[in-house]
């Protein structure tokens, strides 16, 4: 199955010759559209910043090889680029000498790979993410019908490319990716032999999932001080396994300033850290599990239809709380999910005597699709198999 949800954008963006940057986790499908998109193109060079060879070769660049090197190549593609020293500085050098050679890199962790090319491509790039594959995606695929008939199986396994494409062997694949490979470049940057702490990390974070995080609760749990667990939960989120939600806060008072909660992209991932698979009318958890999903799906779709907001949580001293809030072009959008669409929640009153003009709605599975779909840019998805 073939991750689409960039292809519109990126067809859109190589006329303009900058060069193209793809964040995403191990395995959701960077390398497949990549495949896609110039399987038929000629002069194309294919580089892996995995390959020894191929991290020789950047570290001999310079402006008077560049022509030598690539001469005759009109499309460079370098995976896995964040593990090429001085990357940022190797791609401006050969973007400047050659103009019209089109650069597409993908990176598996932002920490490295933006730390490396920000400064020396400075308006020399096009950023984007990918992220497991979306409901909207299914959707175009397969119908809302049926993809809405799949909500279940996905609150448990998720959407990462091999998992849909395999659904008798979800949990091998799954268990697979979180043994320790899905995190493979945080213990390649920080020279840890052991994933241990990372994985308790990782599972009590998943206990948490929907309430506010303590850096010094999870110190504890994992036997760490404060500066390196906020260390770790930076490194992972730039590994694209989890995303923190901030708080909102602007005029009152008892409002909590400081707070966050954090997500994971894929609800399979989070299971499988706890080894959890039951189904959800099993699960204690399943209001939980339907808040990361449904948070995590906005994510993707705020994403791939190039709708920039900010998102946040909101909760006061009181305990008062809001699961969900967009501010767009200074428009506030509030949200509440809930998983049993027969419980109505309202806007605290709170909220809407401090912030009148925002408004409020209550997400279920019976109104998700207005959430996950409807957007004033659309993306024109094709078939996912080619």
């Amino acid at each position: 199955m073939i991750h689409r949800a960039l292809e519109n954008i990126m067809q859109d963006k190589l006329a303009r010759k900058k060069v193209l940057i793809i964040y995403g986790a191990r395995q959701v499908g960077k390398t497949s559209l990549i495949n896609y998109l110039f399987k038929n193109k000629d002069k194309t060079l294919w580089l892996n910043g995995e390959d020894s060879s191929t991290r020789n070769m950047f570290e001999t660049i310079s402006t008077r090889n560049v022509s030598m090197l690539f001469s005759g190549t009109q499309i460079l593609i370098i995976d896995e680029a964040q593990n090429i020293l001085n990357i940022g500085l190797q791609l401006k050098i050969i973007h400047d000498t050659l103009p019209d050679l089109q650069i597409i890199a993908t990176g598996s962790s932002s920490f490295d790979l933006a730390n490396k090319i920000n400064e020396p491509l400075t308006g020399r790039k096009l950023e984007y993410k990918m992220f497991p594959l979306s409901f909207s995606e299914l959707v175009e695929y397969h119908g809302l019908f049926e993809e809405k008939a799949q909500l279940n199986h996905r609150l448990i396994y998720g959407y990462y490319p091999e998992v849909v494409c395999n659904p008798a062997n979800e949990k091998e694949i799954l268990n697979n990716l979180t043994s320790s490979y899905l995190y493979k470049d945080i213990l390649l940057w920080e020279n840890l032999k052991k994933s241990d702490r990372i994985f308790k990390l990782l599972q009590a974070i998943a206990l948490q999932i929907g309430s506010m995080v303590s850096y010094t609760e999870l110190g504890n749990i994992c036997g760490l001080d404060n500066k390196t667990i906020e260390k770790y939960i930076a490194l992972l989120e730039q590994a694209f396994i989890i995303f923190r939600l901030p708080s909102f806060a602007r005029n009152l008072r008892n409002e909590l300033k400081f707070s966050k909660k954090i997500y994971f992209y894929d609800n399979g991932i989070r299971n499988a850290l706890l080894g959890n698979f039951a189904e959800i009318n099993l699960r204690n958890d399943a209001g939980a599990l339907w808040e990361n999903f449904i948070i995590s799906e906005r994510i993707k779709h705020n994403n791939y239809t190039q709708r920039y907001c900010n998102q946040y949580f909101w909760r006061t001293k009181t305990q008062t709380e809001i699961d969900y809030i967009e501010e767009c072009d200074g428009v506030l959008s509030t949200f509440e999910f809930k998983w049993n669409p027969k419980r109505k929640p309202t806007m605290p009153k709170s909220f809407t005597e401090i912030y009148p003009n925002s408004t409020f709605q209550v997400i279920s599975p019976e109104n998700m699709d207005e959430f996950l779909l409807q957007s004033p840019k659309v993306a024109n998805f094709k078939e996912l198999n080619p």
